[in-house]
């Protein structure tokens, strides 16, 4: 489940990723205009927000961006910080690039391997919680029993084109920045839009 406060964001999201993708190789002409919609996953321990974002662009092309919430900086993750900013419930917030960050790593890779899909959306109201329909849904290709290797850290990533390479152990994430980039892979996560459907995501195993 994830909670959704009503609150102020300041800078907002949209903020910081038009101030952010400016920096990125893979978005050079990219000017996002609107989100489409984004889908989230929960950090098992409840400390860590995950969440990836839908833009359009202006020349029509999808673009995908996950992002990572923390209560305090990310050690050893300068380079994927987006930016910060202030939640007038959370208090500031530390907002990573999720390529970078290892619980947006093992979230995603356990929904990949286990067949799992977005976590439920929802805010509270009078004391009662209100269900958030998802605006993009989510679907890995796994098998509920299948084991998950512990992912602590982000051993490397890279860009390739529009895609993106994250090795975490003997596990290699591919994320295609830019929607219907092709993308080699064994198991994969596939998402639904209002007149869209696209893997958003894969896994492949490295061998060294």
């Amino acid at each position: 489940m994830a909670l959704v406060h009503d609150a102020t964001i300041d800078p907002s999201k949209q903020d910081l990723v038009d101030a952010w993708l400016p920096s990125r190789p893979w978005a050079a002409g990219i000017e996002v205009t609107a989100k489409v919609g984004e889908y989230r996953f929960d950090d098992p321990d409840g400390e860590v927000g995950v969440e990836t974002i839908l833009f359009s662009a202006a020349d029509g092309r999808l673009v995908q961006v996950p992002l990572t919430y923390r209560g305090a900086p990310l050690a050893g993750a300068e380079e994927f910080l987006v930016g910060t900013t202030e939640h007038s419930v959370l208090g500031p917030r530390w907002v990573y690039d999720g390529c970078g960050d290892p619980v947006w790593a093992a979230t995603l890779a356990t929904a990949i391997l286990t067949g799992g899909s977005q976590a439920q959306m929802y805010f509270e109201r009078d004391g009662a919680r209100v269900d958030i329909p998802p605006r993009v849904q989510v679907r890995g290709s796994g098998d509920p029993r299948s084991e998950v290797p512990a992912i602590t850290t982000v051993d490397a990533g890279s860009d390739q084109g529009a895609v993106t390479l994250a090795r975490c152990g003997d596990l290699e994430l591919v994320l295609p920045r830019v929607v219907g980039t092709p993308i080699e892979v064994e198991q994969t996560l596939t998402g639904t839009w209002a007149g869209g459907e696209a893997v958003l995501a894969g896994l492949r195993r490295t061998t060294g």
